[in-house]
């Protein structure tokens, strides 16, 4: 990069200056990810001081069984494959129930775009769940899931969000943005929900006071443009409502485990490579520092790797995601044994590891507990980075 450049762009970040689509463009072209990393750090220092947040959580996926046949995904099962599965409701319950003596917080669900199931379903499954567990809140269902709705009961957005609300919602989930770009799009997703639908939805929701996180799906076909663009358009967006707490970039994933079944469902895995931990590193960076409107930035360590979720610290990311137990849409990040549960005290000590201080926090981003950080008296005890 330019000398000039480079200390035009370092100025801009000093004085909390909005970046543009040509400066977000420039930061990826940039190879020096410790300088990267630094301003980064600089303004998510600005935003969350030296806390890192994390919570207590758990993924239910009720069905697989799913319509869309997305080029990247592995999850999706077809109505008579073997492995294709739906649970009843009074399932879903017990499921639920079994993880509620691990001091739960949030249950985030997320399901395939089942073709059979009745809008009934849903509702009904989120108050039977309430019920059984009143105390943990219920993140539910991305803006695609809510366009298929629609589709299949007749109502609109906004009264799908009203009857789930009443019966327990309390966030919807980020998915469903992989890339927005239509120059991407088209060759990745297999439904019905781009941008318009996706960006309506997720304005009806913060109209109704809802909080919601925001994702991005990088490393697969797309370009640096392509994720300037997508982060710009989710900016204007939290312009206009306020209501996205985080955003997470989610790393494309090769099939590792439902491969095994002989059937590779990932038809971008032929052609792709992963992105590698440095591309990773310098995706948290550039979003934090174009995403300024947005108080958060998550880095899912199932996603990413344990190594590289700790690194993601120093790059922009306060939000290290949660417990997780049997992430079934994704899984070993690194393909080298990334574990399918963190307990409450693997977090705290990865939190500490890397330099900072763990809080734990509700669905909404409000602080349950906060916890000491590094023993400054150790000497080999790491420090967040000076800025």
């Amino acid at each position: 990069m330019d000398v000039g450049l480079k200390r035009e762009l370092e100025a801009k970040v000093h004085a909390g200056e909005r970046l543009t689509r040509e400066d977000g463009i420039a930061l990826y072209e940039s190879d020096d990810l410790a300088w990267l990393g630094g301003l980064a750090h600089e303004v998510r220092t600005r935003k969350n001081g030296d806390v890192v947040h994390f919570n207590v959580n758990r993924h239910l996926n009720m069905t697989n069984v799913c319509t869309a046949s997305c080029a990247y995904c592995s999850f999706q099962r077809k109505p008579g494959e073997k492995d294709a599965y739906t649970m009843r409701i009074e399932e879903a319950v017990r499921l639920a129930k079994a993880m509620e003596n691990e001091n739960l917080t949030e249950l985030h669900i997320v399901n395939g775009l089942h073709p059979t199931l009745p809008w009934r379903y849903y509702p009904r499954s989120l108050r039977e769940l309430k019920k059984a567990l009143p105390n943990v809140s219920l993140k539910a269902f991305t803006a695609t899931e809510i366009h298929h709705f629609e589709t299949i009961s007749g109502l609109s957005a906004s009264e799908i969000l009203d009857e789930l609300i009443d019966a327990g919602l309390e966030s919807l989930t980020g998915g469903g943005a992989e890339i927005f770009d239509w120059e991407v799009r088209q060759h990745i997703v297999d439904h019905a929900t781009h941008w318009e639908d996706w960006s309506r939805i997720h304005r009806l929701a913060h109209e109704k006071g809802l909080k919601t996180p925001s994702t991005m799906l990088y490393g697969h076909i797309e370009e640096p443009r392509h994720r300037v663009d997508h982060v710009l358009r989710l900016r204007e967006l939290q312009d206009e409502t306020g209501g996205f707490q985080v955003f997470i970039p989610l790393r494309y994933q090769h099939d590792f485990v439902d491969m095994q079944d002989g059937k590779v469902r990932n038809r971008l895995q032929a052609r792709t490579t992963m992105a590698t931990g440095a591309e990773a590193l310098k995706v948290f960076a550039v979003s934090r520092l174009l995403f300024d409107n947005v108080p958060h930035v998550k880095c899912f360590w199932v996603m990413h790797g344990l190594q590289t979720t700790q690194l993601a610290l120093q790059h922009g990311a306060d939000d290290m995601d949660g417990s997780v137990v049997e992430y079934k849409i994704t899984h070993d990040a690194d393909n080298y044994g990334t574990p399918n549960k963190l307990t409450r005290d693997d977090l705290l000590e990865l939190i500490r590891d890397a330099g900072f201080r763990p809080v734990e926090r509700n669905t909404r981003y409000e602080a349950i507990r906060e916890y000491p950080g590094p023993d400054p008296e150790r000497r080999e005890s790491p420090q967040p980075m000076r800025v």
